[in-house]
């Protein structure tokens, strides 16, 4: 049955080719990804054990326990994501419940990440090729961590499912969650720019990232890593005790696993009827009583009510505080930049809500065979999604432009930084209106998670962000070398190509808005039975 099992996993996997050719294109872009990252911890691991194997050890344990951590702690966020293996699919089925965990456990092991993982474990073991117990030790730990990271990211999926159930839940946890993890890069150059002002010697620092790795190294995350070390350094007693932490972590995942999958078996989630406050029609009152109104009223409620829409855009409040806790973390010289670069936060800001409509078809999923059935001219499906983004986006873009003016002072920077703002946004969205009628790529299903990343999107979602990116960025260049004239030159001459640059963006983004929308409207007129036909397939 595990045979079975592995053979049904590898079989799901190979007609992962045969669905569509974005799905191919990711999944070979996701595999060269993955190979990359194996063949420089197998090169790393082969230079440091040779030159400073106590070093790499201790690189290892904190990088391995790094790992682990992330195989726990992703799947909750994303929870249902590869649902193929569910538990709950196996239930009509005659399997012992010890079995089926078996064969889901070397079942989980077989995707890109868990093949990749194995790969990369199996090539730190590498770094102890000049001695042959510790290269023994160091494969025995590689499968023991393999084996902690699936046992823990089924177990603590499945045990916290029941939590899980209540799509509200869900989307505040999940979202909540995505807010430290935005700050997690500023943070990181922060405190390297602190260790770096402090002027710790470098053995300072190794010495702290040996008594790191020395107390990481008795947890289930460093454990599997901290055996091949003690053994290269003659600390048997310490190797069997950290063997001993690794087993007993596998053994308490695997029954934590077992009882959680026997209760969820058992007990089936249940879905219940939850009841709302309802009055009016919401936004649907708010808009004109049009074909464009009522699209325009059914993306609104998108945008405040689909996680999916929401997590997208979840970046937006947080783009001043990553930008300034960069500015600060690079030091003197960042400082000086400051200015110029926090005016570049409006015109981003721009750019991204311009690209938040650059697959709205894919994200109605079927809800758009009622845009086919209906005849619903092109004209009013492209401006019903527009509108909502203008109307929020455009008082957001304007404070954005505002905030860093006040805080620089350079207040004559403001039609520059105005004209190339809203000029972006007007451009983004003409451009997105166009390019999303052409191209439609799968994305996360009504009620899913929505950082969820189907198979075969990641390769479509980087060409289209690449084509849109480089379309706004050439209809908006005009002003983009005005804006940065007149904020490096000074005088007059700098104050007339500020009030120049608020012309001509906002002439340019309007071009470019109408031309867009036109030609998305005729476009979805031509094309809307396959559109249809291509976002029905991503099922």
């Amino acid at each position: 049955m595990v045979a079975q099992l592995v053979r049904l996993k590898l079989t799901l996997m190979a007609n992962t080719f045969r669905r569509s050719v974005w799905q191919t294109i990711g999944l070979v872009l996701g595999s060269l990804y993955a190979l990359g990252i194996v063949v420089t911890v197998v090169v790393a691991s082969l230079l440091g054990g040779w030159n400073d194997p106590v070093l790499t050890g201790d690189l290892l344990v904190v990088l391995g326990a790094v790992a682990v951590l992330g195989w726990w702690v992703l799947p909750i966020f994303l929870y249902g994501v590869d649902a193929t293996l569910d538990p709950q699919r196996f239930v009509l089925y005659p399997i012992p419940r010890r079995t089926l965990l078996t064969g889901l456990t070397v079942a989980g092991a077989i995707s890109v990440p868990g093949i990749a993982t194995a790969l990369t474990f199996a090539g730190t073991s590498l770094a102890w090729l000049r001695s042959p117990l510790a290269l023994i030790a160091g494969v025995i730990g590689a499968a023991g961590g393999l084996a902690v990271c699936v046992l823990g990211a089924r177990a603590w999926t499945t045990l916290l499912s029941p939590l899980m159930e209540s799509r509200r839940s869900r989307e505040v946890l999940t979202l909540a969650a995505f807010v430290p993890l935005l700050a997690l890069s500023p943070a990181i150059n922060l405190l390297a720019q602190r260790i770096a002002d402090s002027g710790a010697s470098p053995e300072h620092l190794r010495h702290t990232l040996t008594d790191l790795a020395a107390v990481t190294a008795w947890t289930p995350f460093g454990a599997p890593w901290g055996i091949a070390a003690a053994v290269h350094d003659g600390a048997w007693l310490v190797a069997i005790g950290r063997l001993a932490v690794l087993a007993a972590s596998a053994l308490l995942l695997a029954w934590l696993w077992d009882w959680s999958m026997r209760r969820s078996l058992e007990r089936p989630p249940r879905v219940t009827a939850q009841r709302e406050r309802v009055k009016g029609l919401g936004f649907f009152d708010r808009f004109p009583a049009s074909r464009t109104g009522a699209v325009a009223a059914r993306t609104a409620t998108y945008w405040l009510r689909d996680p999916r829409y929401s997590g997208s855009l979840i970046v937006v409040p947080m783009l001043p505080v990553i930008m300034l806790v960069g500015m600060n973390s690079g030091g003197a010289e960042a400082a000086a930049v400051t200015g110029p670069v926090m005016s570049m936060l409006a015109p981003l800001t721009a750019w991204i809500l311009g690209f938040s409509i650059s697959n709205d078809i894919g994200y109605d999923y079927t809800a758009f065979s009622l845009h086919v059935a209906t005849g619903l001219p092109g004209r009013a499906d492209r401006w019903g999604r527009v509108i909502p983004v203008l109307v929020a986006g455009t008082p957001i873009v304007i404070l954005y432009s505002l905030i860093p003016l006040w805080l620089s002072g350079q207040w004559g920077w403001l039609p520059a930084v105005l004209g190339l703002s809203l000029g972006t946004l007007l451009a983004s969205l003409g451009v997105s209106s166009a390019t999303s009628s052409r191209w439609v790529y799968p994305v996360a299903k009504p009620g899913e998670s929505p950082f969820k990343q189907p198979q075969g999107a990641t390769g479509a979602t980087m060409v289209a962000q690449s084509i849109n990116m480089g379309l706004a960025v050439l209809v908006c260049l005009p002003a983009l070398v005005l804006a940065v004239l007149s904020v490096v030159l000074s005088g007059p001459t700098a104050l007339v190509l500020g009030w120049v640059t608020l012309l001509v963006g906002l002439a340019v983004g309007l071009g470019v808005l109408m031309f867009g929308v036109r030609w998305g409207a005729r476009t979805i007129e031509t094309r809307s039975p396959e559109l249809l036909q291509q976002v029905q397939s991503f099922a």
